[in-house]
């Protein structure tokens, strides 16, 4: 069944969607599209920080995540990332704003100050923050996705890995447990794949380390690979582009570090939904990952149609 009101989102892309994961840009505007969700881009929102900011300055990335947000505002939308890491930050800055509008006006009205020198809208805080995990199971449904799905990915085994930022990072997490969570594994089952549980699942990818431990980097991901493995999956599924590159893109050099043969495909999320409700494999960028996803494709029996 059609939705009567369709979901319209003010569209936050990130910066690793637009450069070293551009396939996660082309799955998702491929998967809101089968699905009827619009997306308004947010062509003038700029870098999140990525945690980093911060540690130069707590108001700095208060005040450039503040306009990011403002400008979801000024088009009356809730702003949707699909990056656990754009996620965590500019959804805590939100929930720190948020509170300051009732416990400390004066640091908002800091923050609105810097953004009216630069000619930039204040913050209100009449948007939502939410990733496009957060929109397909509380906005969307489970229900109605479930109706969506024509090609059920029965028979693949899928491990969510979640993304610290995604769970840990905001102090509200409205959709689920962020010690227990169950979404991705709710949206592998309304897909028709076999959800595969590891350790691993809630833990950090290891990229943060990467520029300055990178065999300690190298190890948890080899770690958390390995451990998918062993459980039987066929792939791991992300919602963060930044963990996709510690487990995808740098999967060979993991793969040395820990000295172990690997080759385990790493999906993104909006990409394993899209191919449920029948966006081609072609539409989605499977072919820009650095660890082919061939094997996902064979056991799906959709090689024909890349």
């Amino acid at each position: 069944m059609p939705r009567s009101t369709p979901l319209k989102y003010a569209y936050f892309p990130g910066c690793v969607a637009q450069g070293a994961c551009r396939e996660l840009d082309l799955s998702t505007k491929a998967l809101t599209r089968a699905l009827g969700i619009e997306l308004v881009e947010l062509k003038k929102a700029s870098c999140c920080g990525s945690g980093t900011f911060k540690e130069d300055s707590q108001l700095l990335e208060d005040t450039v995540n503040a306009r990011n947000i403002a400008l979801a505002e000024s088009l009356n939308l809730p702003l949707l990332t699909h990056c656990s890491t754009c996620q965590g930050v500019i959804g805590h800055v939100d929930e720190r704003l948020k509170a300051a509008q009732q416990n400390n006006p004066a640091y908002l009205e800091q923050v609105n100050g810097l953004l009216k020198q630069e000619g930039c809208s204040p913050y209100q805080g009449s948007s939502a923050v939410k990733h496009l995990l957060w929109a397909l199971v509380g906005d969307f449904g489970l229900e109605a996705l479930a109706e969506r799905v024509t090609r059920r990915l029965e028979g693949l085994k899928c491990a969510a890995f979640y993304g610290c930022y995604l769970l840990r990072a905001q102090d509200h997490l409205p959709y689920d447990d962020p010690y227990n969570p169950q979404s991705m594994e709710n949206v592998f089952q309304t897909v028709g794949a076999t959800p595969v549980h590891y350790r691993g699942r809630t833990q950090c990818c290891g990229w943060p380390l990467s520029s300055y431990a990178t065999e300690a980097s190298f190890k948890m991901a080899g770690g958390h690979i390995q451990e998918a493995i062993s459980a039987g999956a066929d792939c791991i599924v992300t919602p963060c582009p930044l963990c996709h590159l510690n487990l995808d893109s740098r999967q060979p050099e993991v793969a040395k570090v820990v000295g172990l043969p690997l080759g385990l495909p790493i999906l993104h999320l909006p990409q394993l939904v899209a191919l449920a409700v029948g966006v081609s494999p072609s539409d989605l960028g499977l072919d820009r990952h650095i660890v082919s996803t061939r094997p996902v494709l064979e056991k799906l029996g959709l090689l024909s149609v890349v």
